[in-house]
């Protein structure tokens, strides 16, 4: 027996049921990506990753000492590496890496042939990249090279396959759409689509397999699909190298000062970069996207290979005929008022949510959080 089934709920519509009891720490979904994409700042910056599943690409110790711009950097333990880099391989053409050759194999069968080349100056795709690059600043949430990915897969199966999976994700009216690809292109987000579009439309012109996304309004309904369904996904050799160490068997002083080595190489990462500090980039997840949000969820996504396969794990034990629930929103929005999530839920998913969490806290007051006060007493200024 399946561990889930898809249903439809009165009032939430589309949900995820348990079909047996799920025990905590149980693994109830393994699930590759439809498609995925580096954000395209991650990629001019070198943060190195294999273009097709994510994983890193580069050592814990040049990881590193990239990110802290110190090349003395030497990291007092070593930890297993993520990447075998005997198997890393280049494409011939574009000089794309991938860790193996069934990586390499897997893009070049899906997508790859479509844009191999394309990005560089000159290239087909390369004003489509600048223009998104100029309008969506790290950190970034999106990125134009899902689209075009998409595209890719589009052409290279001749198929109807891909753009009947993507009608099964999540739409909104046109005007939500809208609102949604404001929030990804920022203040000038009207000027900023205009012009993506028509250097897209410049590009694919009147091809007929892509007409569904060419015209402005498919191309806004595929950006706000993104926008709504793409799972962020995050990877570092430095952080797999911190969890690898957190497990050594080691004396209370040498954990101390291990401890103390960690504190201080991310001091030294929020003087350099900041919080851009994993390689980054979404993807669309057919099963995983069929998740309801709850801001008390009793699963979790993890990604527990350092690439971009999945899983979705009980938090807690679920019961046979119980909805199965993610959150949408990351561990320090979840800790805010009700007020907070019910606002940035709004906003970036458009959807009002009546957990059981929100419903037991209906009665609070609309600003509690410190954040939330904030905003208030700067929006009374204006």
């Amino acid at each position: 027996m399946s561990k889930i089934r898809i249903t439809t709920l009165e009032r939430k519509g589309r949900a995820v049921i348990a079909n047996k009891l799920i025990k905590e720490g149980e693994v109830i979904l393994t699930e590759s990506p439809l498609v995925s994409a580096q954000f395209s700042w991650n990629k001019e910056y070198g943060y190195s990753c294999c273009d097709h599943c994510f994983l890193p690409l580069e050592s814990a110790q040049e990881n590193v000492r990239r990110l802290a711009s110190d090349g003395s950097i030497v990291l007092p333990k070593q930890a297993n590496e993520l990447a075998d880099y005997d198997q890393i391989v280049q494409c011939n053409n574009c000089q794309v890496k991938y860790c193996s050759s069934k990586c390499a194999s897997m893009a070049a069968a899906s997508y790859h042939n479509f844009e191999c080349n394309q990005y560089k100056f000159g290239g087909r795709f390369f004003e489509i990249h600048e223009l998104w690059k100029k309008s969506h600043y790290p950190p970034e949430t999106a990125t134009i090279d899902l689209v075009i990915r998409i595209f890719g897969m589009i052409k290279q199966s001749n198929s109807a396959e891909i753009v009947e999976l993507l009608d099964n994700f999540s739409k909104h009216s046109y005007n939500e759409d809208l609102q949604l690809c404001h929030k990804m292109l920022g203040e000038k987000f009207s000027v900023q689509l205009s012009q993506i579009h028509k250097e897209t439309q410049r590009v694919f012109g009147n091809d007929q397999q892509l007409a569904k996304y060419i015209s402005y309004d498919g191309f806004v309904s595929l950006l706000a699909i993104l926008g709504t369904n793409a799972q962020g996904i995050g990877t570092s050799s430095f952080a797999h190298w911190v969890q690898s160490i957190s497990t050594m068997d080691m004396s209370e002083n040498e954990r101390s000062e291990i401890d103390a080595f960690i504190d201080a190489i991310y001091s030294r990462f929020n003087d350099t970069v900041g919080e851009f500090l994993d390689n980054e980039g979404s993807g669309l997840y057919v099963q995983q996207s069929k998740f309801n949000h709850s801001c008390q969820p009793n699963a979790q996504i993890i990604f527990p290979n350092s690439n971009s396969i999945l899983n979705v794990v009980a938090l807690q034990d679920i019961q046979p005929e119980e909805e199965i629930c993610i959150s949408y929103i990351d561990e320090c929005m979840l800790s805010r008022s009700r007020h907070s999530r019910q606002k940035y839920l709004k906003e970036n998913y458009l959807f009002e949510c009546k957990c059981e969490k929100c419903e037991n806290q209906i009665e609070d007051l609309d600003v509690t959080s410190e954040e939330d006060e904030a905003e208030m007493d700067t929006d009374e200024d204006d």
